[in-house]
Order: C-alpha cells, then structure tokens, then sequence
C-alpha cells in the first residue's frame, strides 16, 4: 500500500495561486506522501508539455510516484459527431497520461442531471457507454495503461451500476477509480459499496463526509444526494462515514495499491490533506485483519 493526496485536495490553494501544482507536489511528499495523483484542475495540460515535464521532474526529485490521471468526459451526447468528438478527446487525455508516465487514468463517462439518472435511462445510454469505454480502453492499452471509470457524478456512481459498465466493456485494462465516499451521494453505504467493487479496483480515493437527513437543514456549505440528504466534505477520519471499518475492508481484501486521499473540506485544504493522510495512515496500521 502507498498513501498519497490528489492534487485536486490543493485545489483551493492552487486556484488562488498560493501553491503551483509543482509546489504542492513537494508539499505533499514534504508531509509524508508517498504518491501523487494529478488531476488539473486549477492548471491544464493539455497543450503543455512544459508543465508535464516540470511535473515529472518534481515528482522524481521529491521521490513521489504518479500514481495516475484523473479528467472528465461525457459520453451521453446529442449527436453521433459529438460523442465522436468526446472519445477523441478523451484518447488525446490517454497521450497525457503516457507522458506523463503512468499507468492508470480515470476518466469519467456519463453525466444527466438527477431527475434523468433513472435505471431505465441507464440502460439505454448503456451501449454508447460501453462502446466508448471499449475504445478508449484498447487505445490506452497499447501503452500499458489500465482505464477506469470512478463512481462520480450521481449518473454512474451506485455501485451496481459500476460493475455493470465494467463487466460489459469485458477489458482486462478497464476498472474502476474506487471512491469510498462517493457512494453516499446517492444514499448507498459505503462499507458496502467497497465490498461490492473492490475486486474491480485500480485505484482507491479515501474521503470523507458528514451527513444529515433531509429533514434537517444544516444550512450554508452543503449539497444534496439524489434523496435529499445533506453531505458535506470533512476531513477523512472525522466524518460520519465508519472510516476504520472501510479501511479495515480495504485491507482484508488483499488491496495493495494506491491509496489516493481527497479533501473536499471547508478547512484549510494544507490542513485538511495532511491530518487525512495522518488518519488514513494510523487507521491502516490499527485495522486487524
């Protein structure tokens, strides 16, 4: 197991030009990282060779591994040119990938707002989906690259739906980005959820929410799930997600790659990342397997 942060936990530091993202690259090997996920947001590479060299180089120098690359995409499109155009551009995202060295990319897959996200329409984009996947994933391939899709954006993020996108594309180098947090944006529980797609993981982010029911307004600085309930990011360990026992499913499971830490906190996001990873840490050496 290796413990890193997503870049995408700077984001507040990095939006406000505190930190650059070569900057929080050394601050997180500074503060007992030991991988870096990169995810640009808050910088683009696309275009940027410079940037992905610089990015390299810090990552080597600061003895971090780049432990993968997270971008967007959509694949539910109005036009068959426009989905055309989507899987292009999400190809050229693989060539980022291989230039910056690593060997997983997570990219996302669909997107609807809420009151479309039924099963029903699932399982009519589901074909264009797993097309899209197929050929992104078979690109990808040839540089050695595993694919994945993370449970993300309310569409695709229950865990069943997941593993059906994974077993339809039927790629060995295509899995899923396994957040254990996610799964709380539409109400499912998180240690069962893990348990569910772990099998399938190429990559785990460890985050954490607090919850409240729908029934109580908690007012400024939180979001919805699909049902209602309230969440808002918290600082991993300190949330109302039962952390010790997803870690502990975790480790029982044989899991022993990546784990990626991402801060979605109202904290300072330096604060935030480092007492996480400090809390992911500890809970990993406490879990008995």
């Amino acid at each position: 197991m290796k413990l890193g942060l997503s870049t995408y936990s700077l984001f507040q530091a990095i939006d406000k030009k505190e930190l650059t993202v070569t900057e929080a690259i050394r601050w997180i090997a500074d503060n007992g990282g030991e991988h870096v996920e990169i995810v640009p947001i808050g910088y683009d590479l696309t275009n940027n060779p410079g940037l992905i060299e610089d990015i390299r180089k810090t990552a080597d120098q600061a003895g971090l591994d780049i432990s993968g690359y997270a971008v967007g995409a959509n694949f539910v499109q109005a036009t068959p040119e426009a989905y055309e155009l989507e899987i292009e551009k999400t190809m050229r995202q693989v060539d980022i990938a291989r230039d910056l060295g690593v060997k997983r990319m997570r990219h996302d897959v669909a997107s609807r707002p809420i009151p479309e996200t039924t099963i029903r329409q699932f399982e009519a984009d589901l074909p264009r989906l797993v097309e899209a996947c197929r050929r992104i994933a078979d690109y990808a391939a040839q540089f050695d690259i595993v694919t994945s899709v993370e449970n993300h954006g309310f569409y695709l993020q229950a865990s069943d739906r997941v593993l059906r996108l994974v077993h339809e594309v039927d790629r060995a180098n295509f899995k899923t980005t396994l957040d254990i947090g996610n799964f709380l944006c539409v109400d499912e529980d998180p240690v069962s959820a893990v348990l569910n797609n772990i099998p399938f993981a190429s990559m785990v982010h460890l985050k954490d929410f607090y919850r409240r029911p729908s029934y109580r307004n908690p007012g400024e600085g939180w979001f919805k799930s699909t049902h209602g309930n309230f969440l808002r990011g918290a600082i991993v360990g300190q949330g109302d997600i039962d952390m010790p026992e997803v870690i502990r499913v975790l480790k029982a499971s044989g899991y022993d790659g990546y784990l990626s830490v991402e801060f979605e906190g109202m904290e300072d996001p330096r604060t935030g990342s480092r007492i996480a990873m400090d809390n992911v840490r500890r809970l990993w050496q406490e879990a008995i397997v």
